[in-house]
């Protein structure tokens, strides 16, 4: 009987791994070069993969009637609409605000020289403000430095080109690709799945689920949260009497994506509305009363129902990873923080399963 040809060893695991190590890095370095250009891309992108569902569920809903290329314009044009409105109530709060400032900055001066002058008394200290060399010196940097503060700004969002170009791009290229994208998404996903291995597809698709299933809970979740509480600050700075209260209930709810960060200039916002309109004890009632329920709602109500413990993603995980990916990749960084923390939180879980499941941890 013939003896049998030994097998071929199979591949070294490690090299497989290297392969891939080398491929992420690669992609790394094009990223990094190519990131002007890919800004755009990368914007509709996120935007597609966050409307895709959206496009799908009007489809149920028409039963298919209306050509899939109209349902997509409809879509677009809503969400275009709904970033108008955002941005047009957004805008009355500095447009107002700061010619009130202006005006009112003497007297703001006044009252917190006579907060402070009897405990600077007490301690040994003789020191008094000065409202009109305050006035004059604040004006003056507005006025002068509003240009410097811009030009700081527009670089560190690391778009490159010219600022015109930039704008031009992100304002007519993102809505034509957002578009095309949408237009294509199922094909594009189809093509997509044939580039990979047959062997490691049905992994490969297991993973992408899973971090889809938790990125996609954690998006609606924290969306839903971001409506609730819009509403509820801008019902609960009205009923205390407060003029911009729409504009920056609104703004505190939908800035609430950014766990603290956003909390914190909308309180900002509000404490600056509050004294420039009533007196310190009337806007210290009104923000410990708004913010304060607000917070209990958010933290014990909203987001354990909502969003979910079980995600995963936990909120200074979410900071670091938008501070992290912004400090790497600038603004294209901001855009992918999220997808990339649920990719690498499904990773960590599995590589975790399989660490406990091994002979490592058994031994």
């Amino acid at each position: 009987m013939p003896q049998a040809l030994p097998s071929k060893p199979p591949q070294a695991p490690w090299r497989e791994s290297l392969i891939w190590l080398g491929f992420g890095v690669i992609a790394w370095f094009i990223l990094k070069l190519l990131a002007p250009v890919l800004t755009p891309f990368v914007i509709a992108l996120v935007l597609a993969y966050s409307l895709a569902p959206l496009v799908q569920m009007l489809h149920r809903c028409t039963k298919r009637r209306l050509p899939h290329g109209l349902v997509v314009v409809v879509v677009e044009l809503g969400f275009i609409l709904i970033v108008l409105a955002v941005v047009l109530l957004i805008v009355p709060i500095l447009g107002k605000e700061l010619p009130m400032l202006q005006a009112k900055l003497p007297r703001l001066v006044e009252r917190l020289n006579a907060v402070l002058s009897p405990v600077l008394t007490s301690l040994g200290m003789t020191y008094s403000l000065d409202p009109a060399s305050i006035k004059s010196l604040v004006v003056n940097y507005l006025e002068t430095n509003a240009s410097d503060v811009w030009m700081s700004v527009l670089p560190s969002l690391k778009l490159g080109g010219g600022v015109l170009l930039t704008v031009l791009g992100l304002v007519v290229l993102v809505p034509v690709v957002l578009f095309y994208l949408l237009n294509d998404w199922a094909n594009m996903l189809q093509r997509t799945a044939h580039w990979i291995p047959r062997a490691k597809l049905p992994q490969v698709q297991s993973f992408i689920k899973e971090a889809d299933a938790v990125l996609g809970q954690y998006m609606r979740g924290q969306l839903l949260v971001m409506v609730v509480l819009a509403i509820f600050y801008s019902a609960g700075l009205a009923l205390w009497g407060l003029d911009l209260a729409l504009p920056i209930g609104v703004f505190t709810g939908l800035a609430m994506c950014i766990p603290y960060i956003g909390f914190g200039i909308g309180l900002i916002l509000a404490l600056l509305a509050g004294v420039l309109q009533f007196d310190v004890t009337h806007t210290a009632f009104m923000l410990a009363t708004v913010y304060g329920m607000g917070q209990v709602l958010e933290g014990f109500f909203l987001t354990p129902r909502l969003v979910g413990e079980r995600i995963g993603l936990h909120p200074l995980a979410v900071i670091f990873a938008l501070l992290a990916f912004g400090q790497l990749f600038g603004f294209i960084g901001v855009l992918v923080a999220l997808p990339v923390s649920a990719v690498l939180l499904v990773a960590l879980r599995r590589l975790r399963a399989h660490y406990l499941a091994s002979h490592l941890y058994q031994a």
